[in-house]
């Protein structure tokens, strides 16, 4: 009885912690403070070496774009362990579902050219009939691809492939095996792929093989192979150097290893990369420099270093909340995930809360392959800062899951170091609207609680006095 009396007061004290009291908004002055540790370079690496620790994380490649241009970049770590390679902002990991915003892109170039509509019938395109056998009567568009809202679904025969260390092209893929996969009929159909409950257009179902479609319709309508379209058309425009779908592009040192986390065991165990028959929706390989000059392009209305990739009211399209609108702890855009200010309190699985403002304030992508990698890439709405990380590792234990958690915050509030800084005012960018008023104080306030408590309890859990320079007084 004593002990359930101990828990339950620890519980509560994570609540009331991260509640949003009065006496937890923090002044004008504190926010400066604050800063100032974050700019402190050692005072940070400090902090990401720990949540490479506490998640059991090999190496990180990050980088933070401010206002057009990378203003931090670094790896930490070891992206290959045996050989004792140290990750640097130009080690190349396999990027796993944020290539989806990739080989989107890709198909709203050829949008831009006018070859298709958004709303269009993409059985105006494909050689074989493409409809949920569920709900005959519905057409699937373009926009539903994108959006995840076609009616498709994951079921475990898409993984049911070949994995390579080469790459692309793959004998048989796109085309039969799209066919094959999806007709009623097909040699690898199963009934499972198509949603019996939902029609095309009424919800969005996030289903790796929208994107694998997404690809081949690329390739119908350019009538180039998509992996060379994406070289042509965005990789080489971007000065992408880095960048590939083909693992044999790269020297073996150069690639991030995948390293399995075994919680039995307590050690990574050594993976391979791989080249798998989906690579357009989770197979492209690149570094945190290269992808940063993507996702300037995205901030910069479709531009970047003087060259245009996309219409700007494309971009503003493909990061809108698409029809039907439906919310998990996202919303969908065009192959873009959009995004609230998250708050976070607890420990790990299953001792955890999350919840979501409503207000959007993010779009991005993330990523994770089960045998060791997890990828994130987030910008801010108002275009004014971004963060890309790599990790070789999963995620899949909450351990894992909540350091990532804290990495992508950390490095918007580092971001918040570069630039103007005045102690009479909030050291951020007002016009960006990320903190301009007492209800954006206010979430700048849970989550440097949630970093509080959750250090908290992780250094209880541990018996350790460690804390996080960030957090001193």
């Amino acid at each position: 009885m004593k002990n359930k009396i101990i828990s339950i007061s620890i519980f509560l004290l994570i609540i009331t912690t991260a509640l949003p009291v009065s006496s937890n908004i923090i002044n004008n002055t504190q926010l400066f403070e604050q800063q100032n540790k974050l700019s402190d370079d050692q005072s940070f690496d400090q902090i990401i070496e720990f949540l490479m620790r506490r998640g059991h994380f090999p190496s990180i490649s990050a980088c933070i774009i401010k206002n057009d241009q990378v203003v931090w970049s670094k790896g930490y770590g070891f992206s290959d362990k045996e050989e004792g390679i140290m990750a640097t902002e130009n080690t190349v990991y396999q990027i796993a579902s944020v290539t989806k915003t990739v080989t989107g892109t890709a198909l709203m170039q050829l949008y831009d050219q006018g070859l298709f509509n958004l709303d269009d019938n993409v059985n105006d395109y494909l050689p074989f009939i493409l409809i949920n056998p569920n709900f005959p009567e519905h057409s699937i568009t373009f926009r539903m691809l994108l959006s995840h809202s076609s009616s498709l679904r994951n079921n475990m025969e898409y993984w049911d492939v070949d994995f390579t260390v080469e790459g692309p092209p793959f004998l048989g893929y796109p085309d039969p095996w799209l066919e094959d996969y999806l007709v009623p009929g097909g040699n690898l159909y199963e009934p499972s792929v198509w949603n019996d409950k939902y029609s095309p257009g009424e919800r969005s179902v996030y289903a790796n093989i929208n994107f694998d479609l997404i690809a081949y319709l690329v390739e119908l309508i350019s009538g180039e192979p998509f992996y060379e379209y994406c070289e042509k058309h965005i990789f080489d425009p971007l000065d992408m150097e880095n960048t590939s779908f083909r693992l044999t592009d790269f020297n073996s040192e150069q690639v991030a290893l995948p390293y399995f986390w075994n919680p039995f065991t307590k050690k990574h165990e050594t993976n391979e990369n791989f080249v798998f028959n989906h690579y357009p929706a989770g197979g492209l390989f690149t570094t945190v420099s290269d992808l940063a000059h993507f996702m300037i392009a995205q901030m910069n209305g479709g531009v970047y270093n003087g060259k245009r990739i996309l219409n700007e009211s494309t971009v503003e399209e493909m990061h809108k909340i698409q029809p039907p609108g439906n919310k998990y702890s996202f919303y969908f855009g065009l192959a873009w995930l959009i995004m609230s200010r998250s708050v976070w309190i607890g420990l790990e699985y299953p001792f955890f809360f999350l919840y979501y403002f409503s207000r959007a304030l993010f779009s991005g992508h993330g990523g994770d392959i089960s045998y060791g990698l997890h990828t994130r890439m987030n910008m801010k709405l108002s275009k004014d800062v971004a963060v890309i990380f790599f990790i070789n590792t999963h995620r899949i234990q909450r351990k894992g899951w909540n350091c990532a958690e804290l990495l992508n915050d950390l490095l918007f509030l580092k971001s918040y170091s570069f630039g103007r800084v005045n102690k009479n005012i909030y050291p951020f960018d007002l016009v960006s609207g990320y903190i301009n008023d007492f209800s954006d104080t206010l979430s700048f306030n849970l989550i440097r609680n949630k970093i509080i408590t959750n250090t908290f309890f992780i250094n209880f859990l541990e018996k350790s006095s460690y804390m996080f320079p960030l957090l001193k007084n």
